[in-house]
């Protein structure tokens, strides 16, 4: 095995640690930037302290922002009475996709998996419930992937808000099982969502 000078040896285990980066797409990254120009480099280094610094959840829906509330929350051109529940941030980016929903959003930064170790107190949900105890939320739309862990978040989830007045309906199942909503092309996200149906 062919041993590399301690920096590049360091940047290539680093990397490493990204998903879907084994050892080879490691090496080839870390090559890449011992390449680039020193402004690309730097330019690369910068946006990653960036996120780092600047980046936060939203204290409202927790997706990800610069700006507390989101722009989401904050749109007063949106439905904040309608209410999306997604799994990830990278979800709303295939609703938003649709260009026909103009509610907000709730990211729950997970699923209830319990062989994962992963129960209902791991996730996101008391500040969704809160937004519901408010009474400013007509319906829920519960996005969690079309999964076994996303099947059980939905079920877990309409229980927890069932409410007199309070709506709460699921994706319809355009989005092909075991797939994750992230990959799902507009038409079929928007046929989910347009075939969404009450729990």
């Amino acid at each position: 095995m062919s041993r590399f000078a301690e920096p590049m040896t360091r940047l290539i285990d680093e990397l490493k640690k990204l998903p879907g980066i084994g050892s080879k797409s490691a090496q080839r990254l870390a090559f890449h930037i011992l390449r680039s120009t020193d402004a690309d480099a730097e330019a690369l280094a910068d946006a990653v302290r960036d996120v780092k610094a600047k980046l936060r959840l939203c204290s409202v829906c927790n997706n990800i922002t610069d700006v507390d509330p989101c722009i989401y929350c904050s749109s007063t051109t949106r439905n904040q009475r309608l209410v999306c529940v997604v799994e990830e941030p990278t979800n709303i980016a295939a609703i938003e996709k649709t260009r026909h929903f103009h509610g907000a959003y709730h990211v729950l930064h997970g699923s209830i998996s319990p062989l994962r170790g992963v129960g209902p107190e791991e996730l996101r949900i008391s500040n969704l419930l809160r937004r519901v105890e408010s009474g400013q939320v007509d319906e829920i739309i519960l996005a969690t992937n079309p999964t076994v862990d996303g099947e059980a978040t939905a079920v877990y989830l309409s229980g927890q808000l069932k409410r007199p007045g309070l709506k709460v309906t699921r994706i319809a199942m355009g989005i092909p099982v075991g797939s994750d909503i992230e990959y799902a092309d507009e038409i079929t996200m928007l046929k989910a969502m347009e075939g969404r149906r009450e729990l």
